[in-house]
């Protein structure tokens, strides 16, 4: 069975960067979505973006489009988000998730990693 395990996290300040990998192992690297969502405290969990196996299509939530870009290497069978610009709303646990039939619903999850934007 597929593991997906998430990297890159940490503490920035407003208006830096980070860039969060996630590294697929135990399966074929063949999910059609390859996505992030984040969880903030206190709130549920929410999309934040995707990108499509075959034609590199992505999607993103309105409130990082524009500040984050979703970019995946099935050789390394790997998927990154390199969030720019960021803010303090940005703070949350970051989850690579994969799945086959609706982006909004994956069906495997990684265990998360804490991105945490400071004032």
């Amino acid at each position: 069975q597929v593991q997906l395990v998430e990297s890159g996290g940490g503490s920035v300040q407003t208006g830096g960067s980070l860039r969060l990998s996630c590294a697929a192992s135990g399966g074929s690297f063949s999910f059609y979505y390859m996505e992030w969502f984040r969880q903030a405290p206190g709130k549920e969990r929410e999309f934040v973006a995707a990108t499509i196996r075959y034609t590199g299509s992505t999607y993103y939530a309105d409130s990082v489009k524009g500040r984050f870009t979703i970019s995946r290497d099935n050789a390394k069978n790997s998927v990154y988000l390199q969030m720019d610009s960021l803010k303090p709303e940005d703070t949350a646990v970051y989850y690579c998730a994969g799945g086959n039939n609706n982006k909004y619903r994956p069906d495997t999850w990684g265990q998360g990693t804490q991105v945490t934007v400071s004032s």
